[in-house]
């Protein structure tokens, strides 16, 4: 789900959907002086700039094995999309305050809000069971992939593939809470799914930012992505390696944490080794800096 949308006269110049390039240095990224929006050079430049307060979000990179390693799901946003248009991405999007709401822990699996608290390092643990449910609920708006157990303490309808594609339409239309969906269905959200994976934060002179907390999670076995037309145009399962390669090439868009994400990804050669690597790995955030430069405006990735 997006936040509201303003009128776009009230919008300041973003760079968020202009293409990215790779350059000789892996954590460096190029926005093509010919890409850059009407005055956001300036905006790099200028000293005084007050950041954007940077809203909350959460991503999650589904993963599966196949017999040349394991593959992981990305899908394409419109190109009329106001963030990241034309882009490959996880499937993910900004916390709902219904995401935070205390009684949803009553349905979730794995980890305490408290024990996810202490893991992504927030101040409270309705924070973080917000960005752990935004994270199981974008899986599923977009992509129809239900990150769940059946409820043995009620009649579970998580094998019953029309039903949840009724629920996830009403999920998507705000008809319902991810809460409400859980308990019409019998099901317990599968927190214990969830492997934390990164923290990033949008570069500072972006005037639309955000906070996102990045997942990594299993594909439930046979699971296929049936991608929510009215977000993206595409989805494809493929080696990370694969899709930093089609980067490198110019032959797919994409955001640098993605990008950042996949290198790291391309590390294992199982899911179970990706997801044992980063049961507990340290997650510092991660703000890139812009700079300008004669060609464009340097997109710099802290090592």
């Amino acid at each position: 789900m997006e936040w509201n949308a303003v009128p776009s006269e009230d919008i300041q110049p973003t760079a968020a959907s202009a293409a990215r390039r790779a350059t000789d240095d892996p954590h460096t990224f190029l926005i093509p002086e010919a890409e850059l929006p009407p005055g956001f050079a300036e905006r790099v430049e200028d000293a005084s700039l007050i950041p954007a307060p940077p809203r909350p979000a959460a991503t999650v990179a589904l993963v599966r094995d196949h017999k040349n390693g394991p593959q992981v799901l990305l899908l394409r946003r419109h190109g009329r999309s106001g963030f990241a248009a034309n882009a490959w991405v996880f499937p993910g999007g900004v916390v709902d305050k219904a995401d935070r709401e205390p009684e949803l822990a009553d349905y979730l699996d794995g980890p305490t809000p408290a024990e996810w608290a202490a893991r992504l390092g927030t101040d409270t643990p309705e924070e973080a069971l917000g960005f752990v449910a935004a994270a199981l609920r974008e899986a599923f708006e977009e992509t129809g992939i239900l990150l769940a157990h059946a409820d043995p303490a009620a009649p579970s309808r998580i094998d019953d593939a029309p039903v949840l594609s009724v629920s996830r339409r009403a999920l998507l239309d705000g008809v319902v809470t991810l809460r409400q969906m859980a308990v019409g269905n019998g099901v317990r959200l599968a927190g214990d799914a969830l492997a934390y994976l990164a923290h990033w934060v949008t570069p500072e002179p972006e005037p639309r930012r955000y906070d996102t907390r990045f997942f990594l999670a299993r594909a439930p076995e046979g699971a296929e992505c049936d991608a929510h037309d009215a977000e993206m145009t595409d989805a494809l399962w493929c080696g990370p390696d694969e899709v930093v390669e089609r980067f490198a090439r110019g032959q797919m868009k994409m955001l640098p944490p993605t990008v950042h994400t996949l290198r790291r990804l391309a590390e294992f050669g199982s899911v179970d080794e990706a997801l044992a690597a980063f049961r507990d790995a340290p997650v510092p955030p991660i703000t890139p800096r812009m700079r300008r430069r004669p060609d464009g405006v340097a997109i710099e990735v802290p090592e």
